[in-house]
């Protein structure tokens, strides 16, 4: 895990103000050096008078084990109930599976074959590939729920732009769309049901998304392996 990344998460976790303690440093330090039968510097508490501070207790702890355990350590420790809800540990959690939750198998996304045929499908469509993909991460963080719906809806939206040529929002695309389907020779019973579905999917997103915070985690999943399908039926067809 890079150098940088360490001291941020060590900066954060070790605040001052709203950070681990230096005895909850050395406590949860200890539990992972016994898990993984690490040998760690600073495993008791109070810390040497030699020693800056906290975090930098912190950071050469961290320092001592392997990239994969660095990274469940810092999960495991921005989960904690008494840092979880602070933005700055939101913020360093999903920056964390962003940067490393692919290459340390942490990033559980719902119906992984749907999920994986849709990157397949969006690697010709890169801004729209880059909002699946932070909308993704922050579902699997637990984080900015709303934000992370809107994400994928975006993610949408970019790709009907890219294929239609225009600039305009989804919901104003539904029209266009159908009539491009029609060319295709889409059967109309298919057409018309892709199309009623983007009619109550752009109605969902604005009473839901756009003005509140109401989904929860089992529409969240739903939505995301909806816009998946519909996207991908969208790039095959008319892309």
């Amino acid at each position: 895990m890079d150098s940088h990344f360490i001291t941020y998460a060590t900066d954060v976790l070790g605040d001052t103000q709203s950070g681990l303690s230096g005895s909850e440093i050395a406590k949860y330090s200890t539990e992972f050096a016994v898990k993984y039968n690490v040998a760690i510097p600073y495993g008791t508490y109070p810390f040497p008078k030699t020693l800056p501070n906290k975090r930098t207790a912190l950071r050469r702890n961290l320092e001592e084990f392997s990239g994969e355990q660095q990274f469940q350590l810092i999960f495991w420790l921005c989960e904690l109930p008494q840092l979880e809800e602070q933005e700055s540990i939101k913020t360093l959690k999903l920056r964390l599976l962003t940067n490393y939750g692919k290459q340390y198998g942490m990033i559980n996304i719902p119906n992984s074959s749907i999920v994986e045929e849709t990157y397949h499908w969006l690697n010709d469509y890169p801004k729209a590939l880059e909002k699946y993909s932070e909308g993704l991460t922050k579902f699997q963080a637990n984080l900015f729920k709303r934000s992370s719906i809107d994400d994928i809806r975006l993610s949408f939206e970019l790709v009907a732009k890219q294929i239609l040529k225009n600039d305009k929002s989804l919901e104003n695309q539904i029209s266009e769309i159908g009539s491009r389907l029609k060319e295709k020779d889409v059967s109309p019973e298919l057409r018309n049901m892709y199309v009623k579905l983007m009619d109550y999917y752009t109605k969902y997103q604005n009473t839901y998304v756009k003005h509140d915070d109401r989904v929860n985690k089992n529409e969240i999943e739903y939505i995301i392996e909806l816009t998946s399908l519909m996207m991908k039926f969208l790039i095959k067809t008319l892309g």
